[in-house]
C-alpha cells in the first residue's frame, strides 16, 4: 500500500477538475492545495466533498506568484522568488524566519477557512519546506499549532539505493534528498508524523509514457511511502507559472486507466466532517 498524492490543487481549474475526477474514481490517496492561487478558495467546495476518502493538505508555497501577505525581505516587489534564489538565500542563512512563519500561518489560515478543517498533511511547492532556515519554522509552527492529531509532514528524501533503482529523474531525487537530510528525524523529534520513502520525481518528458514513469516510481518503496503525481486537464489559457500542462494530461490518463490502482493505494475512511487523520493509527 502507498499514499498517492496529487500536488498543486487549485493551480488552475483544469488541475482541480482532474484531481476531483481521480478522487471520485478512488485513484488518489491525497492532494495538496496551493492556497496562494487565484482559484482558491473558490475551488474549495469541490474538494470538500471528497474528504471522506481523501487526505487534504497544504502545499506551502514560497516560489510561485504572490504571497498572501507582505514579505519585504523575500518578496519586496510582491512576487515570490525563483526556486534557485530561495535555495541560495536559505543556504546562506538569509531567510527571515519571522517572515516565513507569518506567511505559513496565513496559508494555513486560508486553507482552514476554505475547507473548515485543519490539514491532514503538509508539504511544500518545490519541496521548499525542507530548506535550511525554513524547515525549522515549518516544524515548530506545525507542532505548536496542532498539538493533537498533527498533520503528516512530507519527507521528500529516500535511500540512495531506492533512488538509483528507479533510474528516472535521479538527479532531482538525489538533490532533494541531500537538501532534506535530517528533516524526517527533526520532524519526529517534535512529535510530527512523516512518511518513510518518497518517489514520483519527473523530468516531465512529453516523449516518455507516464505509465512507464509511474511503474519506476513504485520500485523500492519504503515502509510508509508517498508517491507524488501532477495530473491535470488543459485550461483555455496556460496556468500561471505552469510549464508542464501537456504532461499533466498524460498523468491523468494513465492514472485513470490503471485498473489495479484503487486496490493498491491507501485512502482514509471517515465522515466528510470527521476529524483529521490519526496518522499513528494508520497501518500499511
Amino acid at each position: 500500500m502507498l499514499i498517492l498524492c496529487a500536488d498543486d490543487y487549485a493551480l488552475s481549474s483544469g488541475v482541480a477538475r482532474a484531481i476531483g475526477e481521480l478522487s471520485a474514481a478512488r485513484r488518489l490517496s491525497a492532494t495538496s492545495v496551493l492556497v496562494t492561487a487565484a482559484h482558491w478558495p473558490g475551488l474549495a467546495p469541490r474538494l470538500s466533498v471528497h474528504r471522506g476518502h481523501l487526505a487534504l493538505g497544504l502545499h506551502f508555497n514560497l516560489t510561485l506568484g504572490a504571497p498572501l501577505g507582505r514579505m519585504p525581505r523575500l518578496a519586496p516587489t510582491g512576487t515570490l522568488p525563483s526556486l534557485a534564489k530561495l535555495v541560495g538565500a536559505s543556504l546562506l542563512g538569509l531567510v527571515d524566519r519571522t517572515e516565513i512563519r507569518d506567511e505559513l500561518e496565513r496559508q494555513l489560515d486560508h486553507f482552514e477557512r476554505g475547507l473548515a478543517c485543519p490539514p491532514d498533511q503538509v508539504d511544500g511547492h518545490h519541496h521548499v519546506h525542507v530548506l535550511p532556515g525554513i524547515r525549522e519554522v515549518v516544524l515548530d509552527t506545525l507542532a505548536r499549532r496542532y498539538p493533537t492529531l498533527p498533520p503528516l509532514v512530507r519527507d521528500p528524501s529516500d535511500s540512495w539505493e531506492a533512488i538509483a533503482a528507479r533510474r528516472l529523474a535521479k538527479g532531482k531525487a538525489a538533490l532533494v534528498a541531500t537538501l532534506a537530510a535530517g528533516f524526517g528525524a527533526a520532524a519526529q523529534r517534535r512529535g510530527l508524523p512523516t512518511n518513510e520513502g518518497f518517489s514520483g520525481f519527473s523530468n516531465f518528458d512529453p516523449k516518455l509514457p507516464y505509465a512507464t514513469e509511474f511503474a519506476q516510481a513504485l520500485q523500492k518503496l519504503g515502509p510508509r511511502p508517498i508517491v507524488m503525481c501532477h495530473p491535470g486537464h488543459p485550461d483555455a489559457g496556460p496556468a500561471h507559472g505552469d510549464g508542464v500542462t501537456a504532461r499533466r494530461r498524460m498523468e491523468y490518463d494513465a492514472l485513470m486507466g490503471d485498473r489495479a490502482l484503487p486496490q493498491r493505494i491507501w485512502r482514509p475512511a471517515r465522515p466528510p466532517g470527521g476529524p483529521p487523520i490519526d496518522w499513528a493509527s494508520v497501518r500499511f
